[in-house]
């Protein structure tokens, strides 16, 4: 039998272009609510994601307090991404699929400056301790990173000291453009949300005997309109490939 170049070319190229097509019709919106903690991150490694699939990564950011306010109000989103606890919670709740919940991201508690400020000494524990005595204000947030400060003043036996100099801005202010701006001496937050901020010196995290970390878990909701996307963005996040934009970022994988 006598095979035609020419119709072979154009069947292949029906076929390539029926699969774009296909793949277009497909292609779906991922609703992301998640704390800024994660907000860089997931930012980052959006693009690769929806290369990959063709599916679009719509995020939406706020502080802890806000976002679980938002959920328990009834908003449906596709997954969500909070401190391992918070999930836990909402997954009781039953506004989270159980089983759905994956440990993504981990976050240390880090410490800044005012840009070109002293540099005060945070190498120990002790010194940590000395420090926040010197400071004449601190600044730390009321999402996870500012609960474990909480307890580790407590711990300190100075809770009544820091509580007199703590500023605890509204859910999603950065802490770190309050010390940039010269509202507060000392500045505690997750040490990704430090890293981008300009007008401060990153002293670095808190020592490793008093350090708090924070695991950050994708979960997809209960009624997510795309559970299927939500899983593959989850997963992407988990691969390998993901690991170096994560940890440029501030964090290392959960």
């Amino acid at each position: 039998m006598k095979v035609n170049p020419r119709g072979l070319a154009a069947t292949f190229v029906v076929a390539i272009c029926s699969c774009v097509l296909a793949g277009a019709v497909h292609a779906v919106e991922v609703k992301v609510l998640a704390s800024t903690g994660v907000r860089d991150v997931i930012v980052a490694l959006a693009p690769d994601f929806e290369r990959s699939t063709g599916n679009k990564v719509v995020g939406m950011w706020a502080g802890t307090v806000d976002v679980l306010k938002r959920l328990e109000g009834g908003e449906v989103v596709d997954l969500v991404i909070l401190a391992a606890p918070d999930i836990d919670n909402l997954i009781k709740q039953g506004k989270i699929d159980p089983g759905s919940g994956v440990p993504l991201l981990r976050s240390d508690v880090g410490v800044c400056v005012r840009a070109g400020a002293p540099r005060p000494d945070i190498s120990t524990p002790d010194a940590v301790k000395r420090t926040l005595l010197a400071v004449k204000s601190i600044g730390y947030s009321s999402g996870p990173s500012g609960t474990y400060l909480l307890g580790l003043f407590q711990r300190m036996g100075i809770a009544d000291e820091m509580k007199a100099k703590a500023t605890v801005p509204p859910p999603g202010v950065a802490i770190g453009d309050l010390v940039a701006r010269g509202e507060v001496e000392l500045g505690f937050h997750q040490v990704s949300e430090l890293l981008p901020v300009a007008g401060i010196d990153y002293l670095g995290p808190l020592p490793a005997a008093i350090q708090g970390t924070t695991v950050f878990t994708g979960g997809i909701h209960a009624s997510a309109a795309q559970p299927g996307a939500a899983g593959s963005l989850v997963k992407f996040l988990a691969s390998p490939e993901a690991v170096p934009v994560i940890r440029k970022k501030g964090m290392e994988p959960g």
